[in-house]
């Protein structure tokens, strides 16, 4: 099976380095960037302006190669890899929910990027609450080893661990 996957648009942000930039968008929940859609897609935003919030896939294009055992930035001892949301991945896909402050033609303008510039997006979903969370299931939701290192995503900034030449 073949899987293809092409970029719909840039973002534009003020990191230029990994190194030191936010972990997550709660970290980054004052920084402000862009996404320019390729023009073909300007027409796939129509409504999207209602939307506070929106979903975010990218490819995470400086990432390269994996480990399957990584001390992620929240930790110091190892973890496996699908229980981080470490940058180097088998695909190197990354997800981020931003707050959406406007869309002028093919230019979407948020807030909370957490996002290398130029990364390439690959595809924008609206964040819809009741659908995106379990809190309203009643089952017990679980953190796993991030229920206590959560709280310090805000501070935490990125450093060479994941960079890899």
């Amino acid at each position: 099976m073949e899987l293809k996957i092409h970029p719909i648009g840039v973002a534009h942000t003020p990191f230029n380095d990994p190194e030191g930039m936010p972990i997550q968008p709660r970290g980054a929940k004052d920084v402000t960037g862009t996404i320019v859609l390729d023009k073909a897609y300007e027409k796939g935003l129509t409504d999207l302006d209602g939307f506070s919030h929106i979903i975010v896939l990218f490819h995470l294009h400086r990432s390269k190669g994996y480990d399957l055992m990584v001390t992620p930035f929240l930790d110091d001892q190892k973890r496996g890899l699908f229980s981080t949301r470490a940058p180097r991945r088998p695909n190197p896909i990354g997800l981020s929910v931003v707050r959406l402050l406007g869309i002028k033609g093919n230019t979407l303008t948020i807030q909370g990027v957490d996002m290398l510039n130029k990364t390439p997006i690959i595809d924008i979903k609206p964040f819809v609450p009741l659908f995106d969370t379990n809190e309203d299931t009643g089952e017990e939701l679980r953190l796993g080893w991030l229920e206590e290192a959560q709280n310090k995503a805000s501070e935490k900034r990125s450093d060479k661990r994941f960079i890899k030449n």
